[in-house]
């Protein structure tokens, strides 16, 4: 099984690290391919690249706080989003906007814990799909405090 990380050197924390780290620390015998680029806008191509070789990619990206900055966010997911479609495989998207800190949690947690997670979240997708099924509906965040169920 391969896990496919691409991050950027836009990104103010090396969020591939962390990825490649949590998979490489729960999950051994996964094989992790790493890549990196220079900017959002380039994730969806290196995405595709890799999801030739690998089962799952994480696509890392850390947005500013600009309108500009939202634009090409949005621009990059959709491109994400055409590259799944176009593989028939899974990208899981991390993108964490840089004013996501607004309510005087660090950036850099909320980096790590949402990386953290959506690294576990692929290896579920593949291994422990029942996991997911399981927490359904139940509020789980990735970068953030669970917002529990309304149910």
């Amino acid at each position: 099984m391969k896990v496919g990380v691409v991050d950027t050197t836009f990104a103010r924390v090396n969020m591939g690290k962390l990825v490649v780290d949590e998979i490489q620390e729960n999950f051994p015998d996964i094989i992790v391919v790493r890549r990196t680029v220079p900017g959002i806008k380039d994730l969806p191509v290196e995405c595709k690249t890799l999801l030739g070789e690998c089962d799952i990619c994480v696509a890392c990206g850390m947005p500013g706080a600009a309108d500009k900055d939202r634009v090409c966010a949005h621009e990059a997911s959709t491109g994400l989003i055409h590259a799944q479609l176009m593989e028939g495989k899974h990208i899981i998207e991390v993108f964490v906007h840089e004013d996501e800190a607004g309510d005087g949690r660090g950036l850099k947690d909320i980096v790590e814990d949402r990386c953290r997670k959506h690294a576990r979240n692929a290896v579920y997708m593949l291994r422990k799909p029942e996991w997911l099924v399981k927490n359904a509906g139940t509020g789980m965040r990735q970068g953030g405090e669970n917002a529990g169920s309304i149910q």
